[in-house]
Order: structure tokens, then sequence, then C-alpha cells
């Protein structure tokens, strides 16, 4: 007589279920917990087996689930701009200045300043110039007496 014993899915059944595989395939816990979370920063959820050096593995009670890949700097702020439209419902080039200017502070606290040509990057989804940029930042820190 053979006893049924319930075991977490396999990781190429949570990968496929992360991945919006049909309704056969049974979310894992922790890739439902984590998902959003990594959609929210554009990374890649793979199978453990398929993790590279620099992939962070989660285990959930001793094994491996799944892996995440996180993206490039550059990838995460192409990725935050374009939530950020979403957000606003149209472009960000189309916000009045008041909105973009809350948007480079959102942008300044994400430290997407810090990723290398981030001020071009948000200059051209604003539609505006790397100068103007540079004036909201620098408003901004006068604002805070900085």
């Amino acid at each position: 007589m053979t006893e049924s014993v319930d075991h977490p899915p396999a990781a190429a059944d949570t990968l496929a279920a992360a991945a919006g595989a049909p309704p056969a395939a049974v979310d894992h816990p922790l890739v439902s917990a984590v998902k959003p979370l990594v959609d929210a920063m554009g990374a890649e959820l793979l199978g453990p087996d398929q993790a590279q050096p620099d992939d962070v593995v989660l285990a959930w009670e001793g094994r491996d689930v799944i892996a995440v890949r996180l993206p490039q700097l550059s990838d995460s702020l192409d990725h935050i701009l374009a939530a950020m439209e979403r957000r606003h419902g149209m472009p960000l080039a189309d916000l009045d200045r008041k909105a973009k200017q809350s948007v480079v502070r959102t942008l300044e606290a994400r430290g997407a300043f810090s990723v290398r040509h981030g001020v071009e990057t948000v200059a051209s989804a604003l539609g505006v110039s790397r100068f103007t940029v540079y004036n909201y930042l620098n408003r901004e820190h006068a604002a805070k007496g900085e």
C-alpha cells in the first residue's frame, strides 16, 4: 500500500505558473509572494537549475524553488519610467511642469540619477532637456536646504 504525500510543485511547474502558465500549473507560495516584487523591479523568474552566479536563488523549507535574475540598472530605469507612464495614464512628456517635477523627485528617491546616463534617459522620457532635469533637482535640493 502506497501512502500519498503532498510535495511542493516541481521547479518547472513553479516556473511555468509564475510565467502565467495554464491553470493546471500550481503556484508555489513563495513564487506567489515574490512575483509582484519581481515584476515591479523588471526582474525575471527562472528555475533554480538555470541560475547563474549573479542570480538570487530563493529556497523554501531548505529546497531551492526559484531563481530571480535582477535586471541591469539601466533596464530598471526604463522599467520604472514605463510604470510611471502607466500610473499617470499618459506619456511622461505630456505631463505638466508640476507633475514632471514630481516625477523627477520620485526618480531621485529611487536612485535613477545614479545610473549612467540617467539624467539623459529621464530628460528624454519627460520631453525636456538635461538642463531642465538638473534645474528640477537643484530646486528640490534648495527647498530641502541642502
